[in-house]
């Protein structure tokens, strides 16, 4: 699908602020209101637009901690890439799993509270998982940016 530049407008305006009110989207963008909210349901028809959401404060809820978890995959378990990062994708500590390239097969993001609530995903979940030959943890000390999408 291409974008047009009034698209892209509407798109980072919504990654900037999804609950704004279609007047006040089309305001923003330089559209009129009927404009606007046509290009916005093609863009969520297309799929462009995959859905909206809150950002969540993690300290708030008792998981300040952010552990970016990297995982290598034994070859000869016969088990699948696929199947563990799904299976990680239903932990509800995991924000965030992707496979990757490189010396590790997977990269996820987990948010626990603190050391102990780590050990407690290593031991309750992570470790129940068939197949990891290797992992690596680092704790996050500081996020500078953590945006949901990126607008060209």
């Amino acid at each position: 699908m291409k974008l047009s530049d009034s698209d892209l407008r509407i798109l980072r305006e919504l990654a900037r602020d999804g609950r704004q009110t279609n007047a006040e989207l089309a305001e923003k963008v330089g559209l009129s209101a009927s404009q606007c909210w046509q290009r916005l349901r093609r863009l969520e028809n297309s799929g462009v637009i995959k859905g909206y959401g809150a950002r969540i404060d993690h300290d708030a809820l008792g998981v300040p901690e952010t552990v970016l978890l990297e995982l290598a995959m034994e070859r000869n378990e016969g088990v699948e890439v696929e199947a563990v990062c799904e299976a990680l994708a239903r932990f509800p500590e995991v924000l965030e799993v992707r496979m990757t390239s490189g010396d590790f097969d997977i990269f996820a993001k987990v948010v626990v509270s603190g050391t102990r609530g780590y050990e407690k995903f290593l031991r309750e979940r992570l470790y129940k998982l068939k197949g990891i030959r290797q992992s690596r943890s680092s704790f996050s000390l500081r996020c500078y940016k953590n945006e949901i999408s990126v607008v060209p």
